[in-house]
């Protein structure tokens, strides 16, 4: 991981992208866990250089929701001058605070864009080894930790194939072997 984050500034400038500390984390690890042809670090900086080629691509064109938002900037702006030029201070003082608002949201859409974070990183993955990279979500490690009791109401004298499938589907989902 020290490794990537010491080369993430030329990467950073040579896809002209963000790569988050959660990126280089989420390389490590993956890069780890599903690629199996090549060693570390040489397989996480792989992750790293495809995902940040990835979203310079991606960055080509402008998504239509930075566009709608920059088309609302532009027109609350345009009010807010007609409302000057009018002498409608209460007006203007209104549109200001509704174009700060819109241009802080437009600031934020637009770092979120030019980031790469862990989601792209399980992107290439997916892409690479045909396994679909789905993270642990807080809500899917709570069905996991529920599911046998889940699995008991519906099923009743079977105490110990549900156990054994409760284990194995937990440790499936982990990543453990036997």
């Amino acid at each position: 991981i020290e490794i990537l984050k010491g080369l993430r500034e030329r990467y950073e400038n040579h896809h002209r992208v963000t790569i988050t500390d959660s990126a280089i984390q989420a390389a490590a690890e993956l890069s780890s866990r599903y690629i199996q042809d090549r060693r570390l670090p040489d397989k996480a900086i792989d992750l790293i250089d495809e995902a940040g080629a990835r979203l310079r691509i991606k960055r080509l064109t402008t998504p239509p929701e930075l566009k709608e938002l920059e088309a609302k900037v532009a027109k609350v702006s345009a009010e807010k001058e007609q409302a000057v030029k009018d002498q409608d201070f209460e007006k203007a003082a209104a549109m200001r605070d509704d174009l700060e608002s819109l241009q802080n949201e437009l600031k934020d859409k637009e770092t979120a864009w030019h980031e790469g974070g862990s989601d792209v990183i399980a992107e290439v993955v997916s892409s690479t080894t045909g396994i679909p990279v789905v993270k642990l979500t807080q809500a899917e490690s709570k069905k996991l930790l529920n599911m046998e009791a889940e699995l008991h109401k519906r099923i009743i004298g079977q105490d110990e194939a549900v156990s054994a499938l409760s284990r194995s589907i937990r440790r499936t989902r982990v990543g453990l072997k036997d």
